[in-house]
């Protein structure tokens, strides 16, 4: 038998993953690690503490799997994108706390590059709008905020990554300086149309191109991992940032094709091929994850949900709503409908297509009658809702660059077992959300890209043949209900910008 193993670094826990060559699941293991928050609107993580989470669940799935580190063909890695890591590269120590994706700290630095007009460069050259979502910013923080880390980075003694760099690192202890085209396109200093690090943008934000790692394809042999850490030295032959992974574990590997990932965040991308869309409707332009076998740079539209699954997160530990997640969907369904309840997760700002930085969350249209279960349903409702309202912006695109628009959603990640929220979710787009067997695709994308790389697969053709479908989600709403909840959602998020 021919084993990958998955590397599925995630905003809230790590997972390492085992999968056979036909797409099955043979053993995995997972670990939640410490969310930090040391002020309203910063987002932490110990990028220690996620090297040990990683490596330990490596260690469990292999040993729930009765495995050895010699039948593993080849280790693939996937990641929270834009979270931001700076260490010591002699010493492999992060020089502060990662900053994560949903913090926004450094929106000062992105309002002054709008109000002196680099909008438009920079949305040329990385499909990116300005935002402190992205890393950019955040290393040019660290940089400036840190004590000493200017004059560390002079001396060339430190390195810049994301998640998946910083893994990589570790992984072969220091050996491996690298990422994909997928994570270096969300750092605002990536040109996606040249494929490399722009010298207009470095110097733009000050950041010294030697703190940064190469750049690779996707499905590439990067380096070998350290023989002392699994039992054997494993090659890192896929990596790909978690949405880029998900499109392809998905199997859209051509225009048109769209899925949405439901975790933490909620991310809904659409393949466009060759061709590099910029969205008129605010939604950004992105790097496909890219195999030996392309011509050159694939692109997506993409848009981002800040807070999806997070919102459960919220009911659980601050609302204490729920003793666990799980309990969530027993508790919406309680109840017939959100009773005119309608929650805005703005916990961090609003992403795609609304791009709010200073909106915070609200629940609205509440009542005497409303109970601790229609606010649950409201925020469930409100997963679909904010992606019904990304999918409207990436058809609105896609018909105004003269393609068709989506025409099913295929649909991942934890909340997607969720039979009611996908219901609504199809309710609400009026065409079919389609769940596939293996819900896993981010991490079942990164196996892809390592199987390519090694020689699992031939072509894209085989891993095609390997998508199924486990349900359909048939629209049963007539469309003009489904306009009007979606007109009273936009209200609702009106309120909220407003506020």
């Amino acid at each position: 038998m021919t084993y990958l193993l998955a590397l599925d670094q995630g905003t809230s826990s790590s997972r390492s993953i085992v999968f056979d060559a036909q797409s099955r699941i043979v053993a995995k293991a997972q670990r939640e690690f410490t969310q930090i928050f040391p002020q309203p609107g910063w987002v932490e993580h110990d990028a220690m503490e996620i090297w040990a989470s990683q490596l330990a669940t490596a260690r469990e799935a292999l040993a729930n799997g009765g495995l050895k580190a010699g039948d593993i063909r080849a280790i693939g890695i996937t990641n929270q994108r834009e979270t931001t890591v700076v260490w010591n590269r002699a010493s492999g120590a992060p020089i502060c706390n990662a900053i994560v994706w949903q913090d926004r700290r450094t929106e000062p630095i992105c309002a002054a590059l709008r109000a002196q007009g680099h909008a438009e460069l920079i949305r040329e050259k990385t499909g990116l709008v300005i935002d402190a979502y992205f890393s950019g910013t955040k290393l040019k923080w660290m940089l400036d905020t840190v004590p000493g880390a200017r004059t560390a980075a002079a001396r060339g003694e430190l390195a810049f990554g994301t998640i998946d760099s910083w893994l990589m690192w570790q992984l072969s202890g220091g050996r491996i300086h690298a990422t994909d085209v997928s994570n270096a396109s969300r750092t605002m200093l990536f040109n996606v149309r040249d494929n490399d690090w722009d010298n207009a943008l470095l110097r733009l934000l000050d950041i010294p191109r030697e703190l940064l790692p190469e750049v690779c394809p996707s499905s590439h042999v990067f380096g070998e991992t350290n023989a002392d850490l699994l039992g054997a030295s494993l090659p890192i032959a896929g990596v790909a940032g978690d949405q880029q992974s998900a499109l392809f574990g998905q199997a859209c590997f051509r225009a048109g094709l769209a899925k949405n990932t439901y975790g933490t965040g909620c991310f809904l991308l659409m393949h466009t091929g060759e061709r590099f869309l910029v969205s008129g409707n605010g939604l950004i332009t992105t790097a496909a994850a890219q195999t030996a076998a392309s011509p050159g740079p694939e692109y997506a539209l993409e848009g981002g949900v800040f807070s999806g699954g997070a919102v459960v997160q919220w009911l659980r530990d601050g609302l204490r709503a729920i003793a666990s997640s799980s309990e969530v969907q027993s508790l919406a369904e309680s109840v017939p409908d959100a009773g005119g309840v309608m929650f805005v997760p703005a916990f961090t700002g609003l992403g795609a297509p609304y791009w709010s930085p200073n909106a915070r969350g609200a629940i609205v249209g509440l009542t005497r009658g409303s109970s601790v279960a229609h606010i649950a349903r409201a925020a469930l409702e409100s997963i679909a809702y904010q992606s019904a309202a990304l999918l409207a912006a990436m058809n609105r695109d896609a018909v105004a660059a003269g393609a068709a628009p989506v025409s099913e959603l295929r649909v991942d990640g934890g909340a997607c077992v969720n039979d009611m929220l996908m219901q609504f979710q199809a309710d609400l787009l009026g065409i079919p959300v389609v769940r596939p067997r293996v819900i896993e695709t981010t991490a079942l994308g990164a196996a892809y890209l390592a199987g390519l790389a090694c020689g699992v697969y031939r072509n894209l053709d085989e891993l095609s043949a390997q998508w199924q479908v486990e349900r359909r989600f048939e629209p049963t709403l007539s469309r003009d209900r489904a306009t009007g909840l979606m007109q009273a959602w936009e209200h609702a998020v009106r309120q909220t910008v407003a506020a």
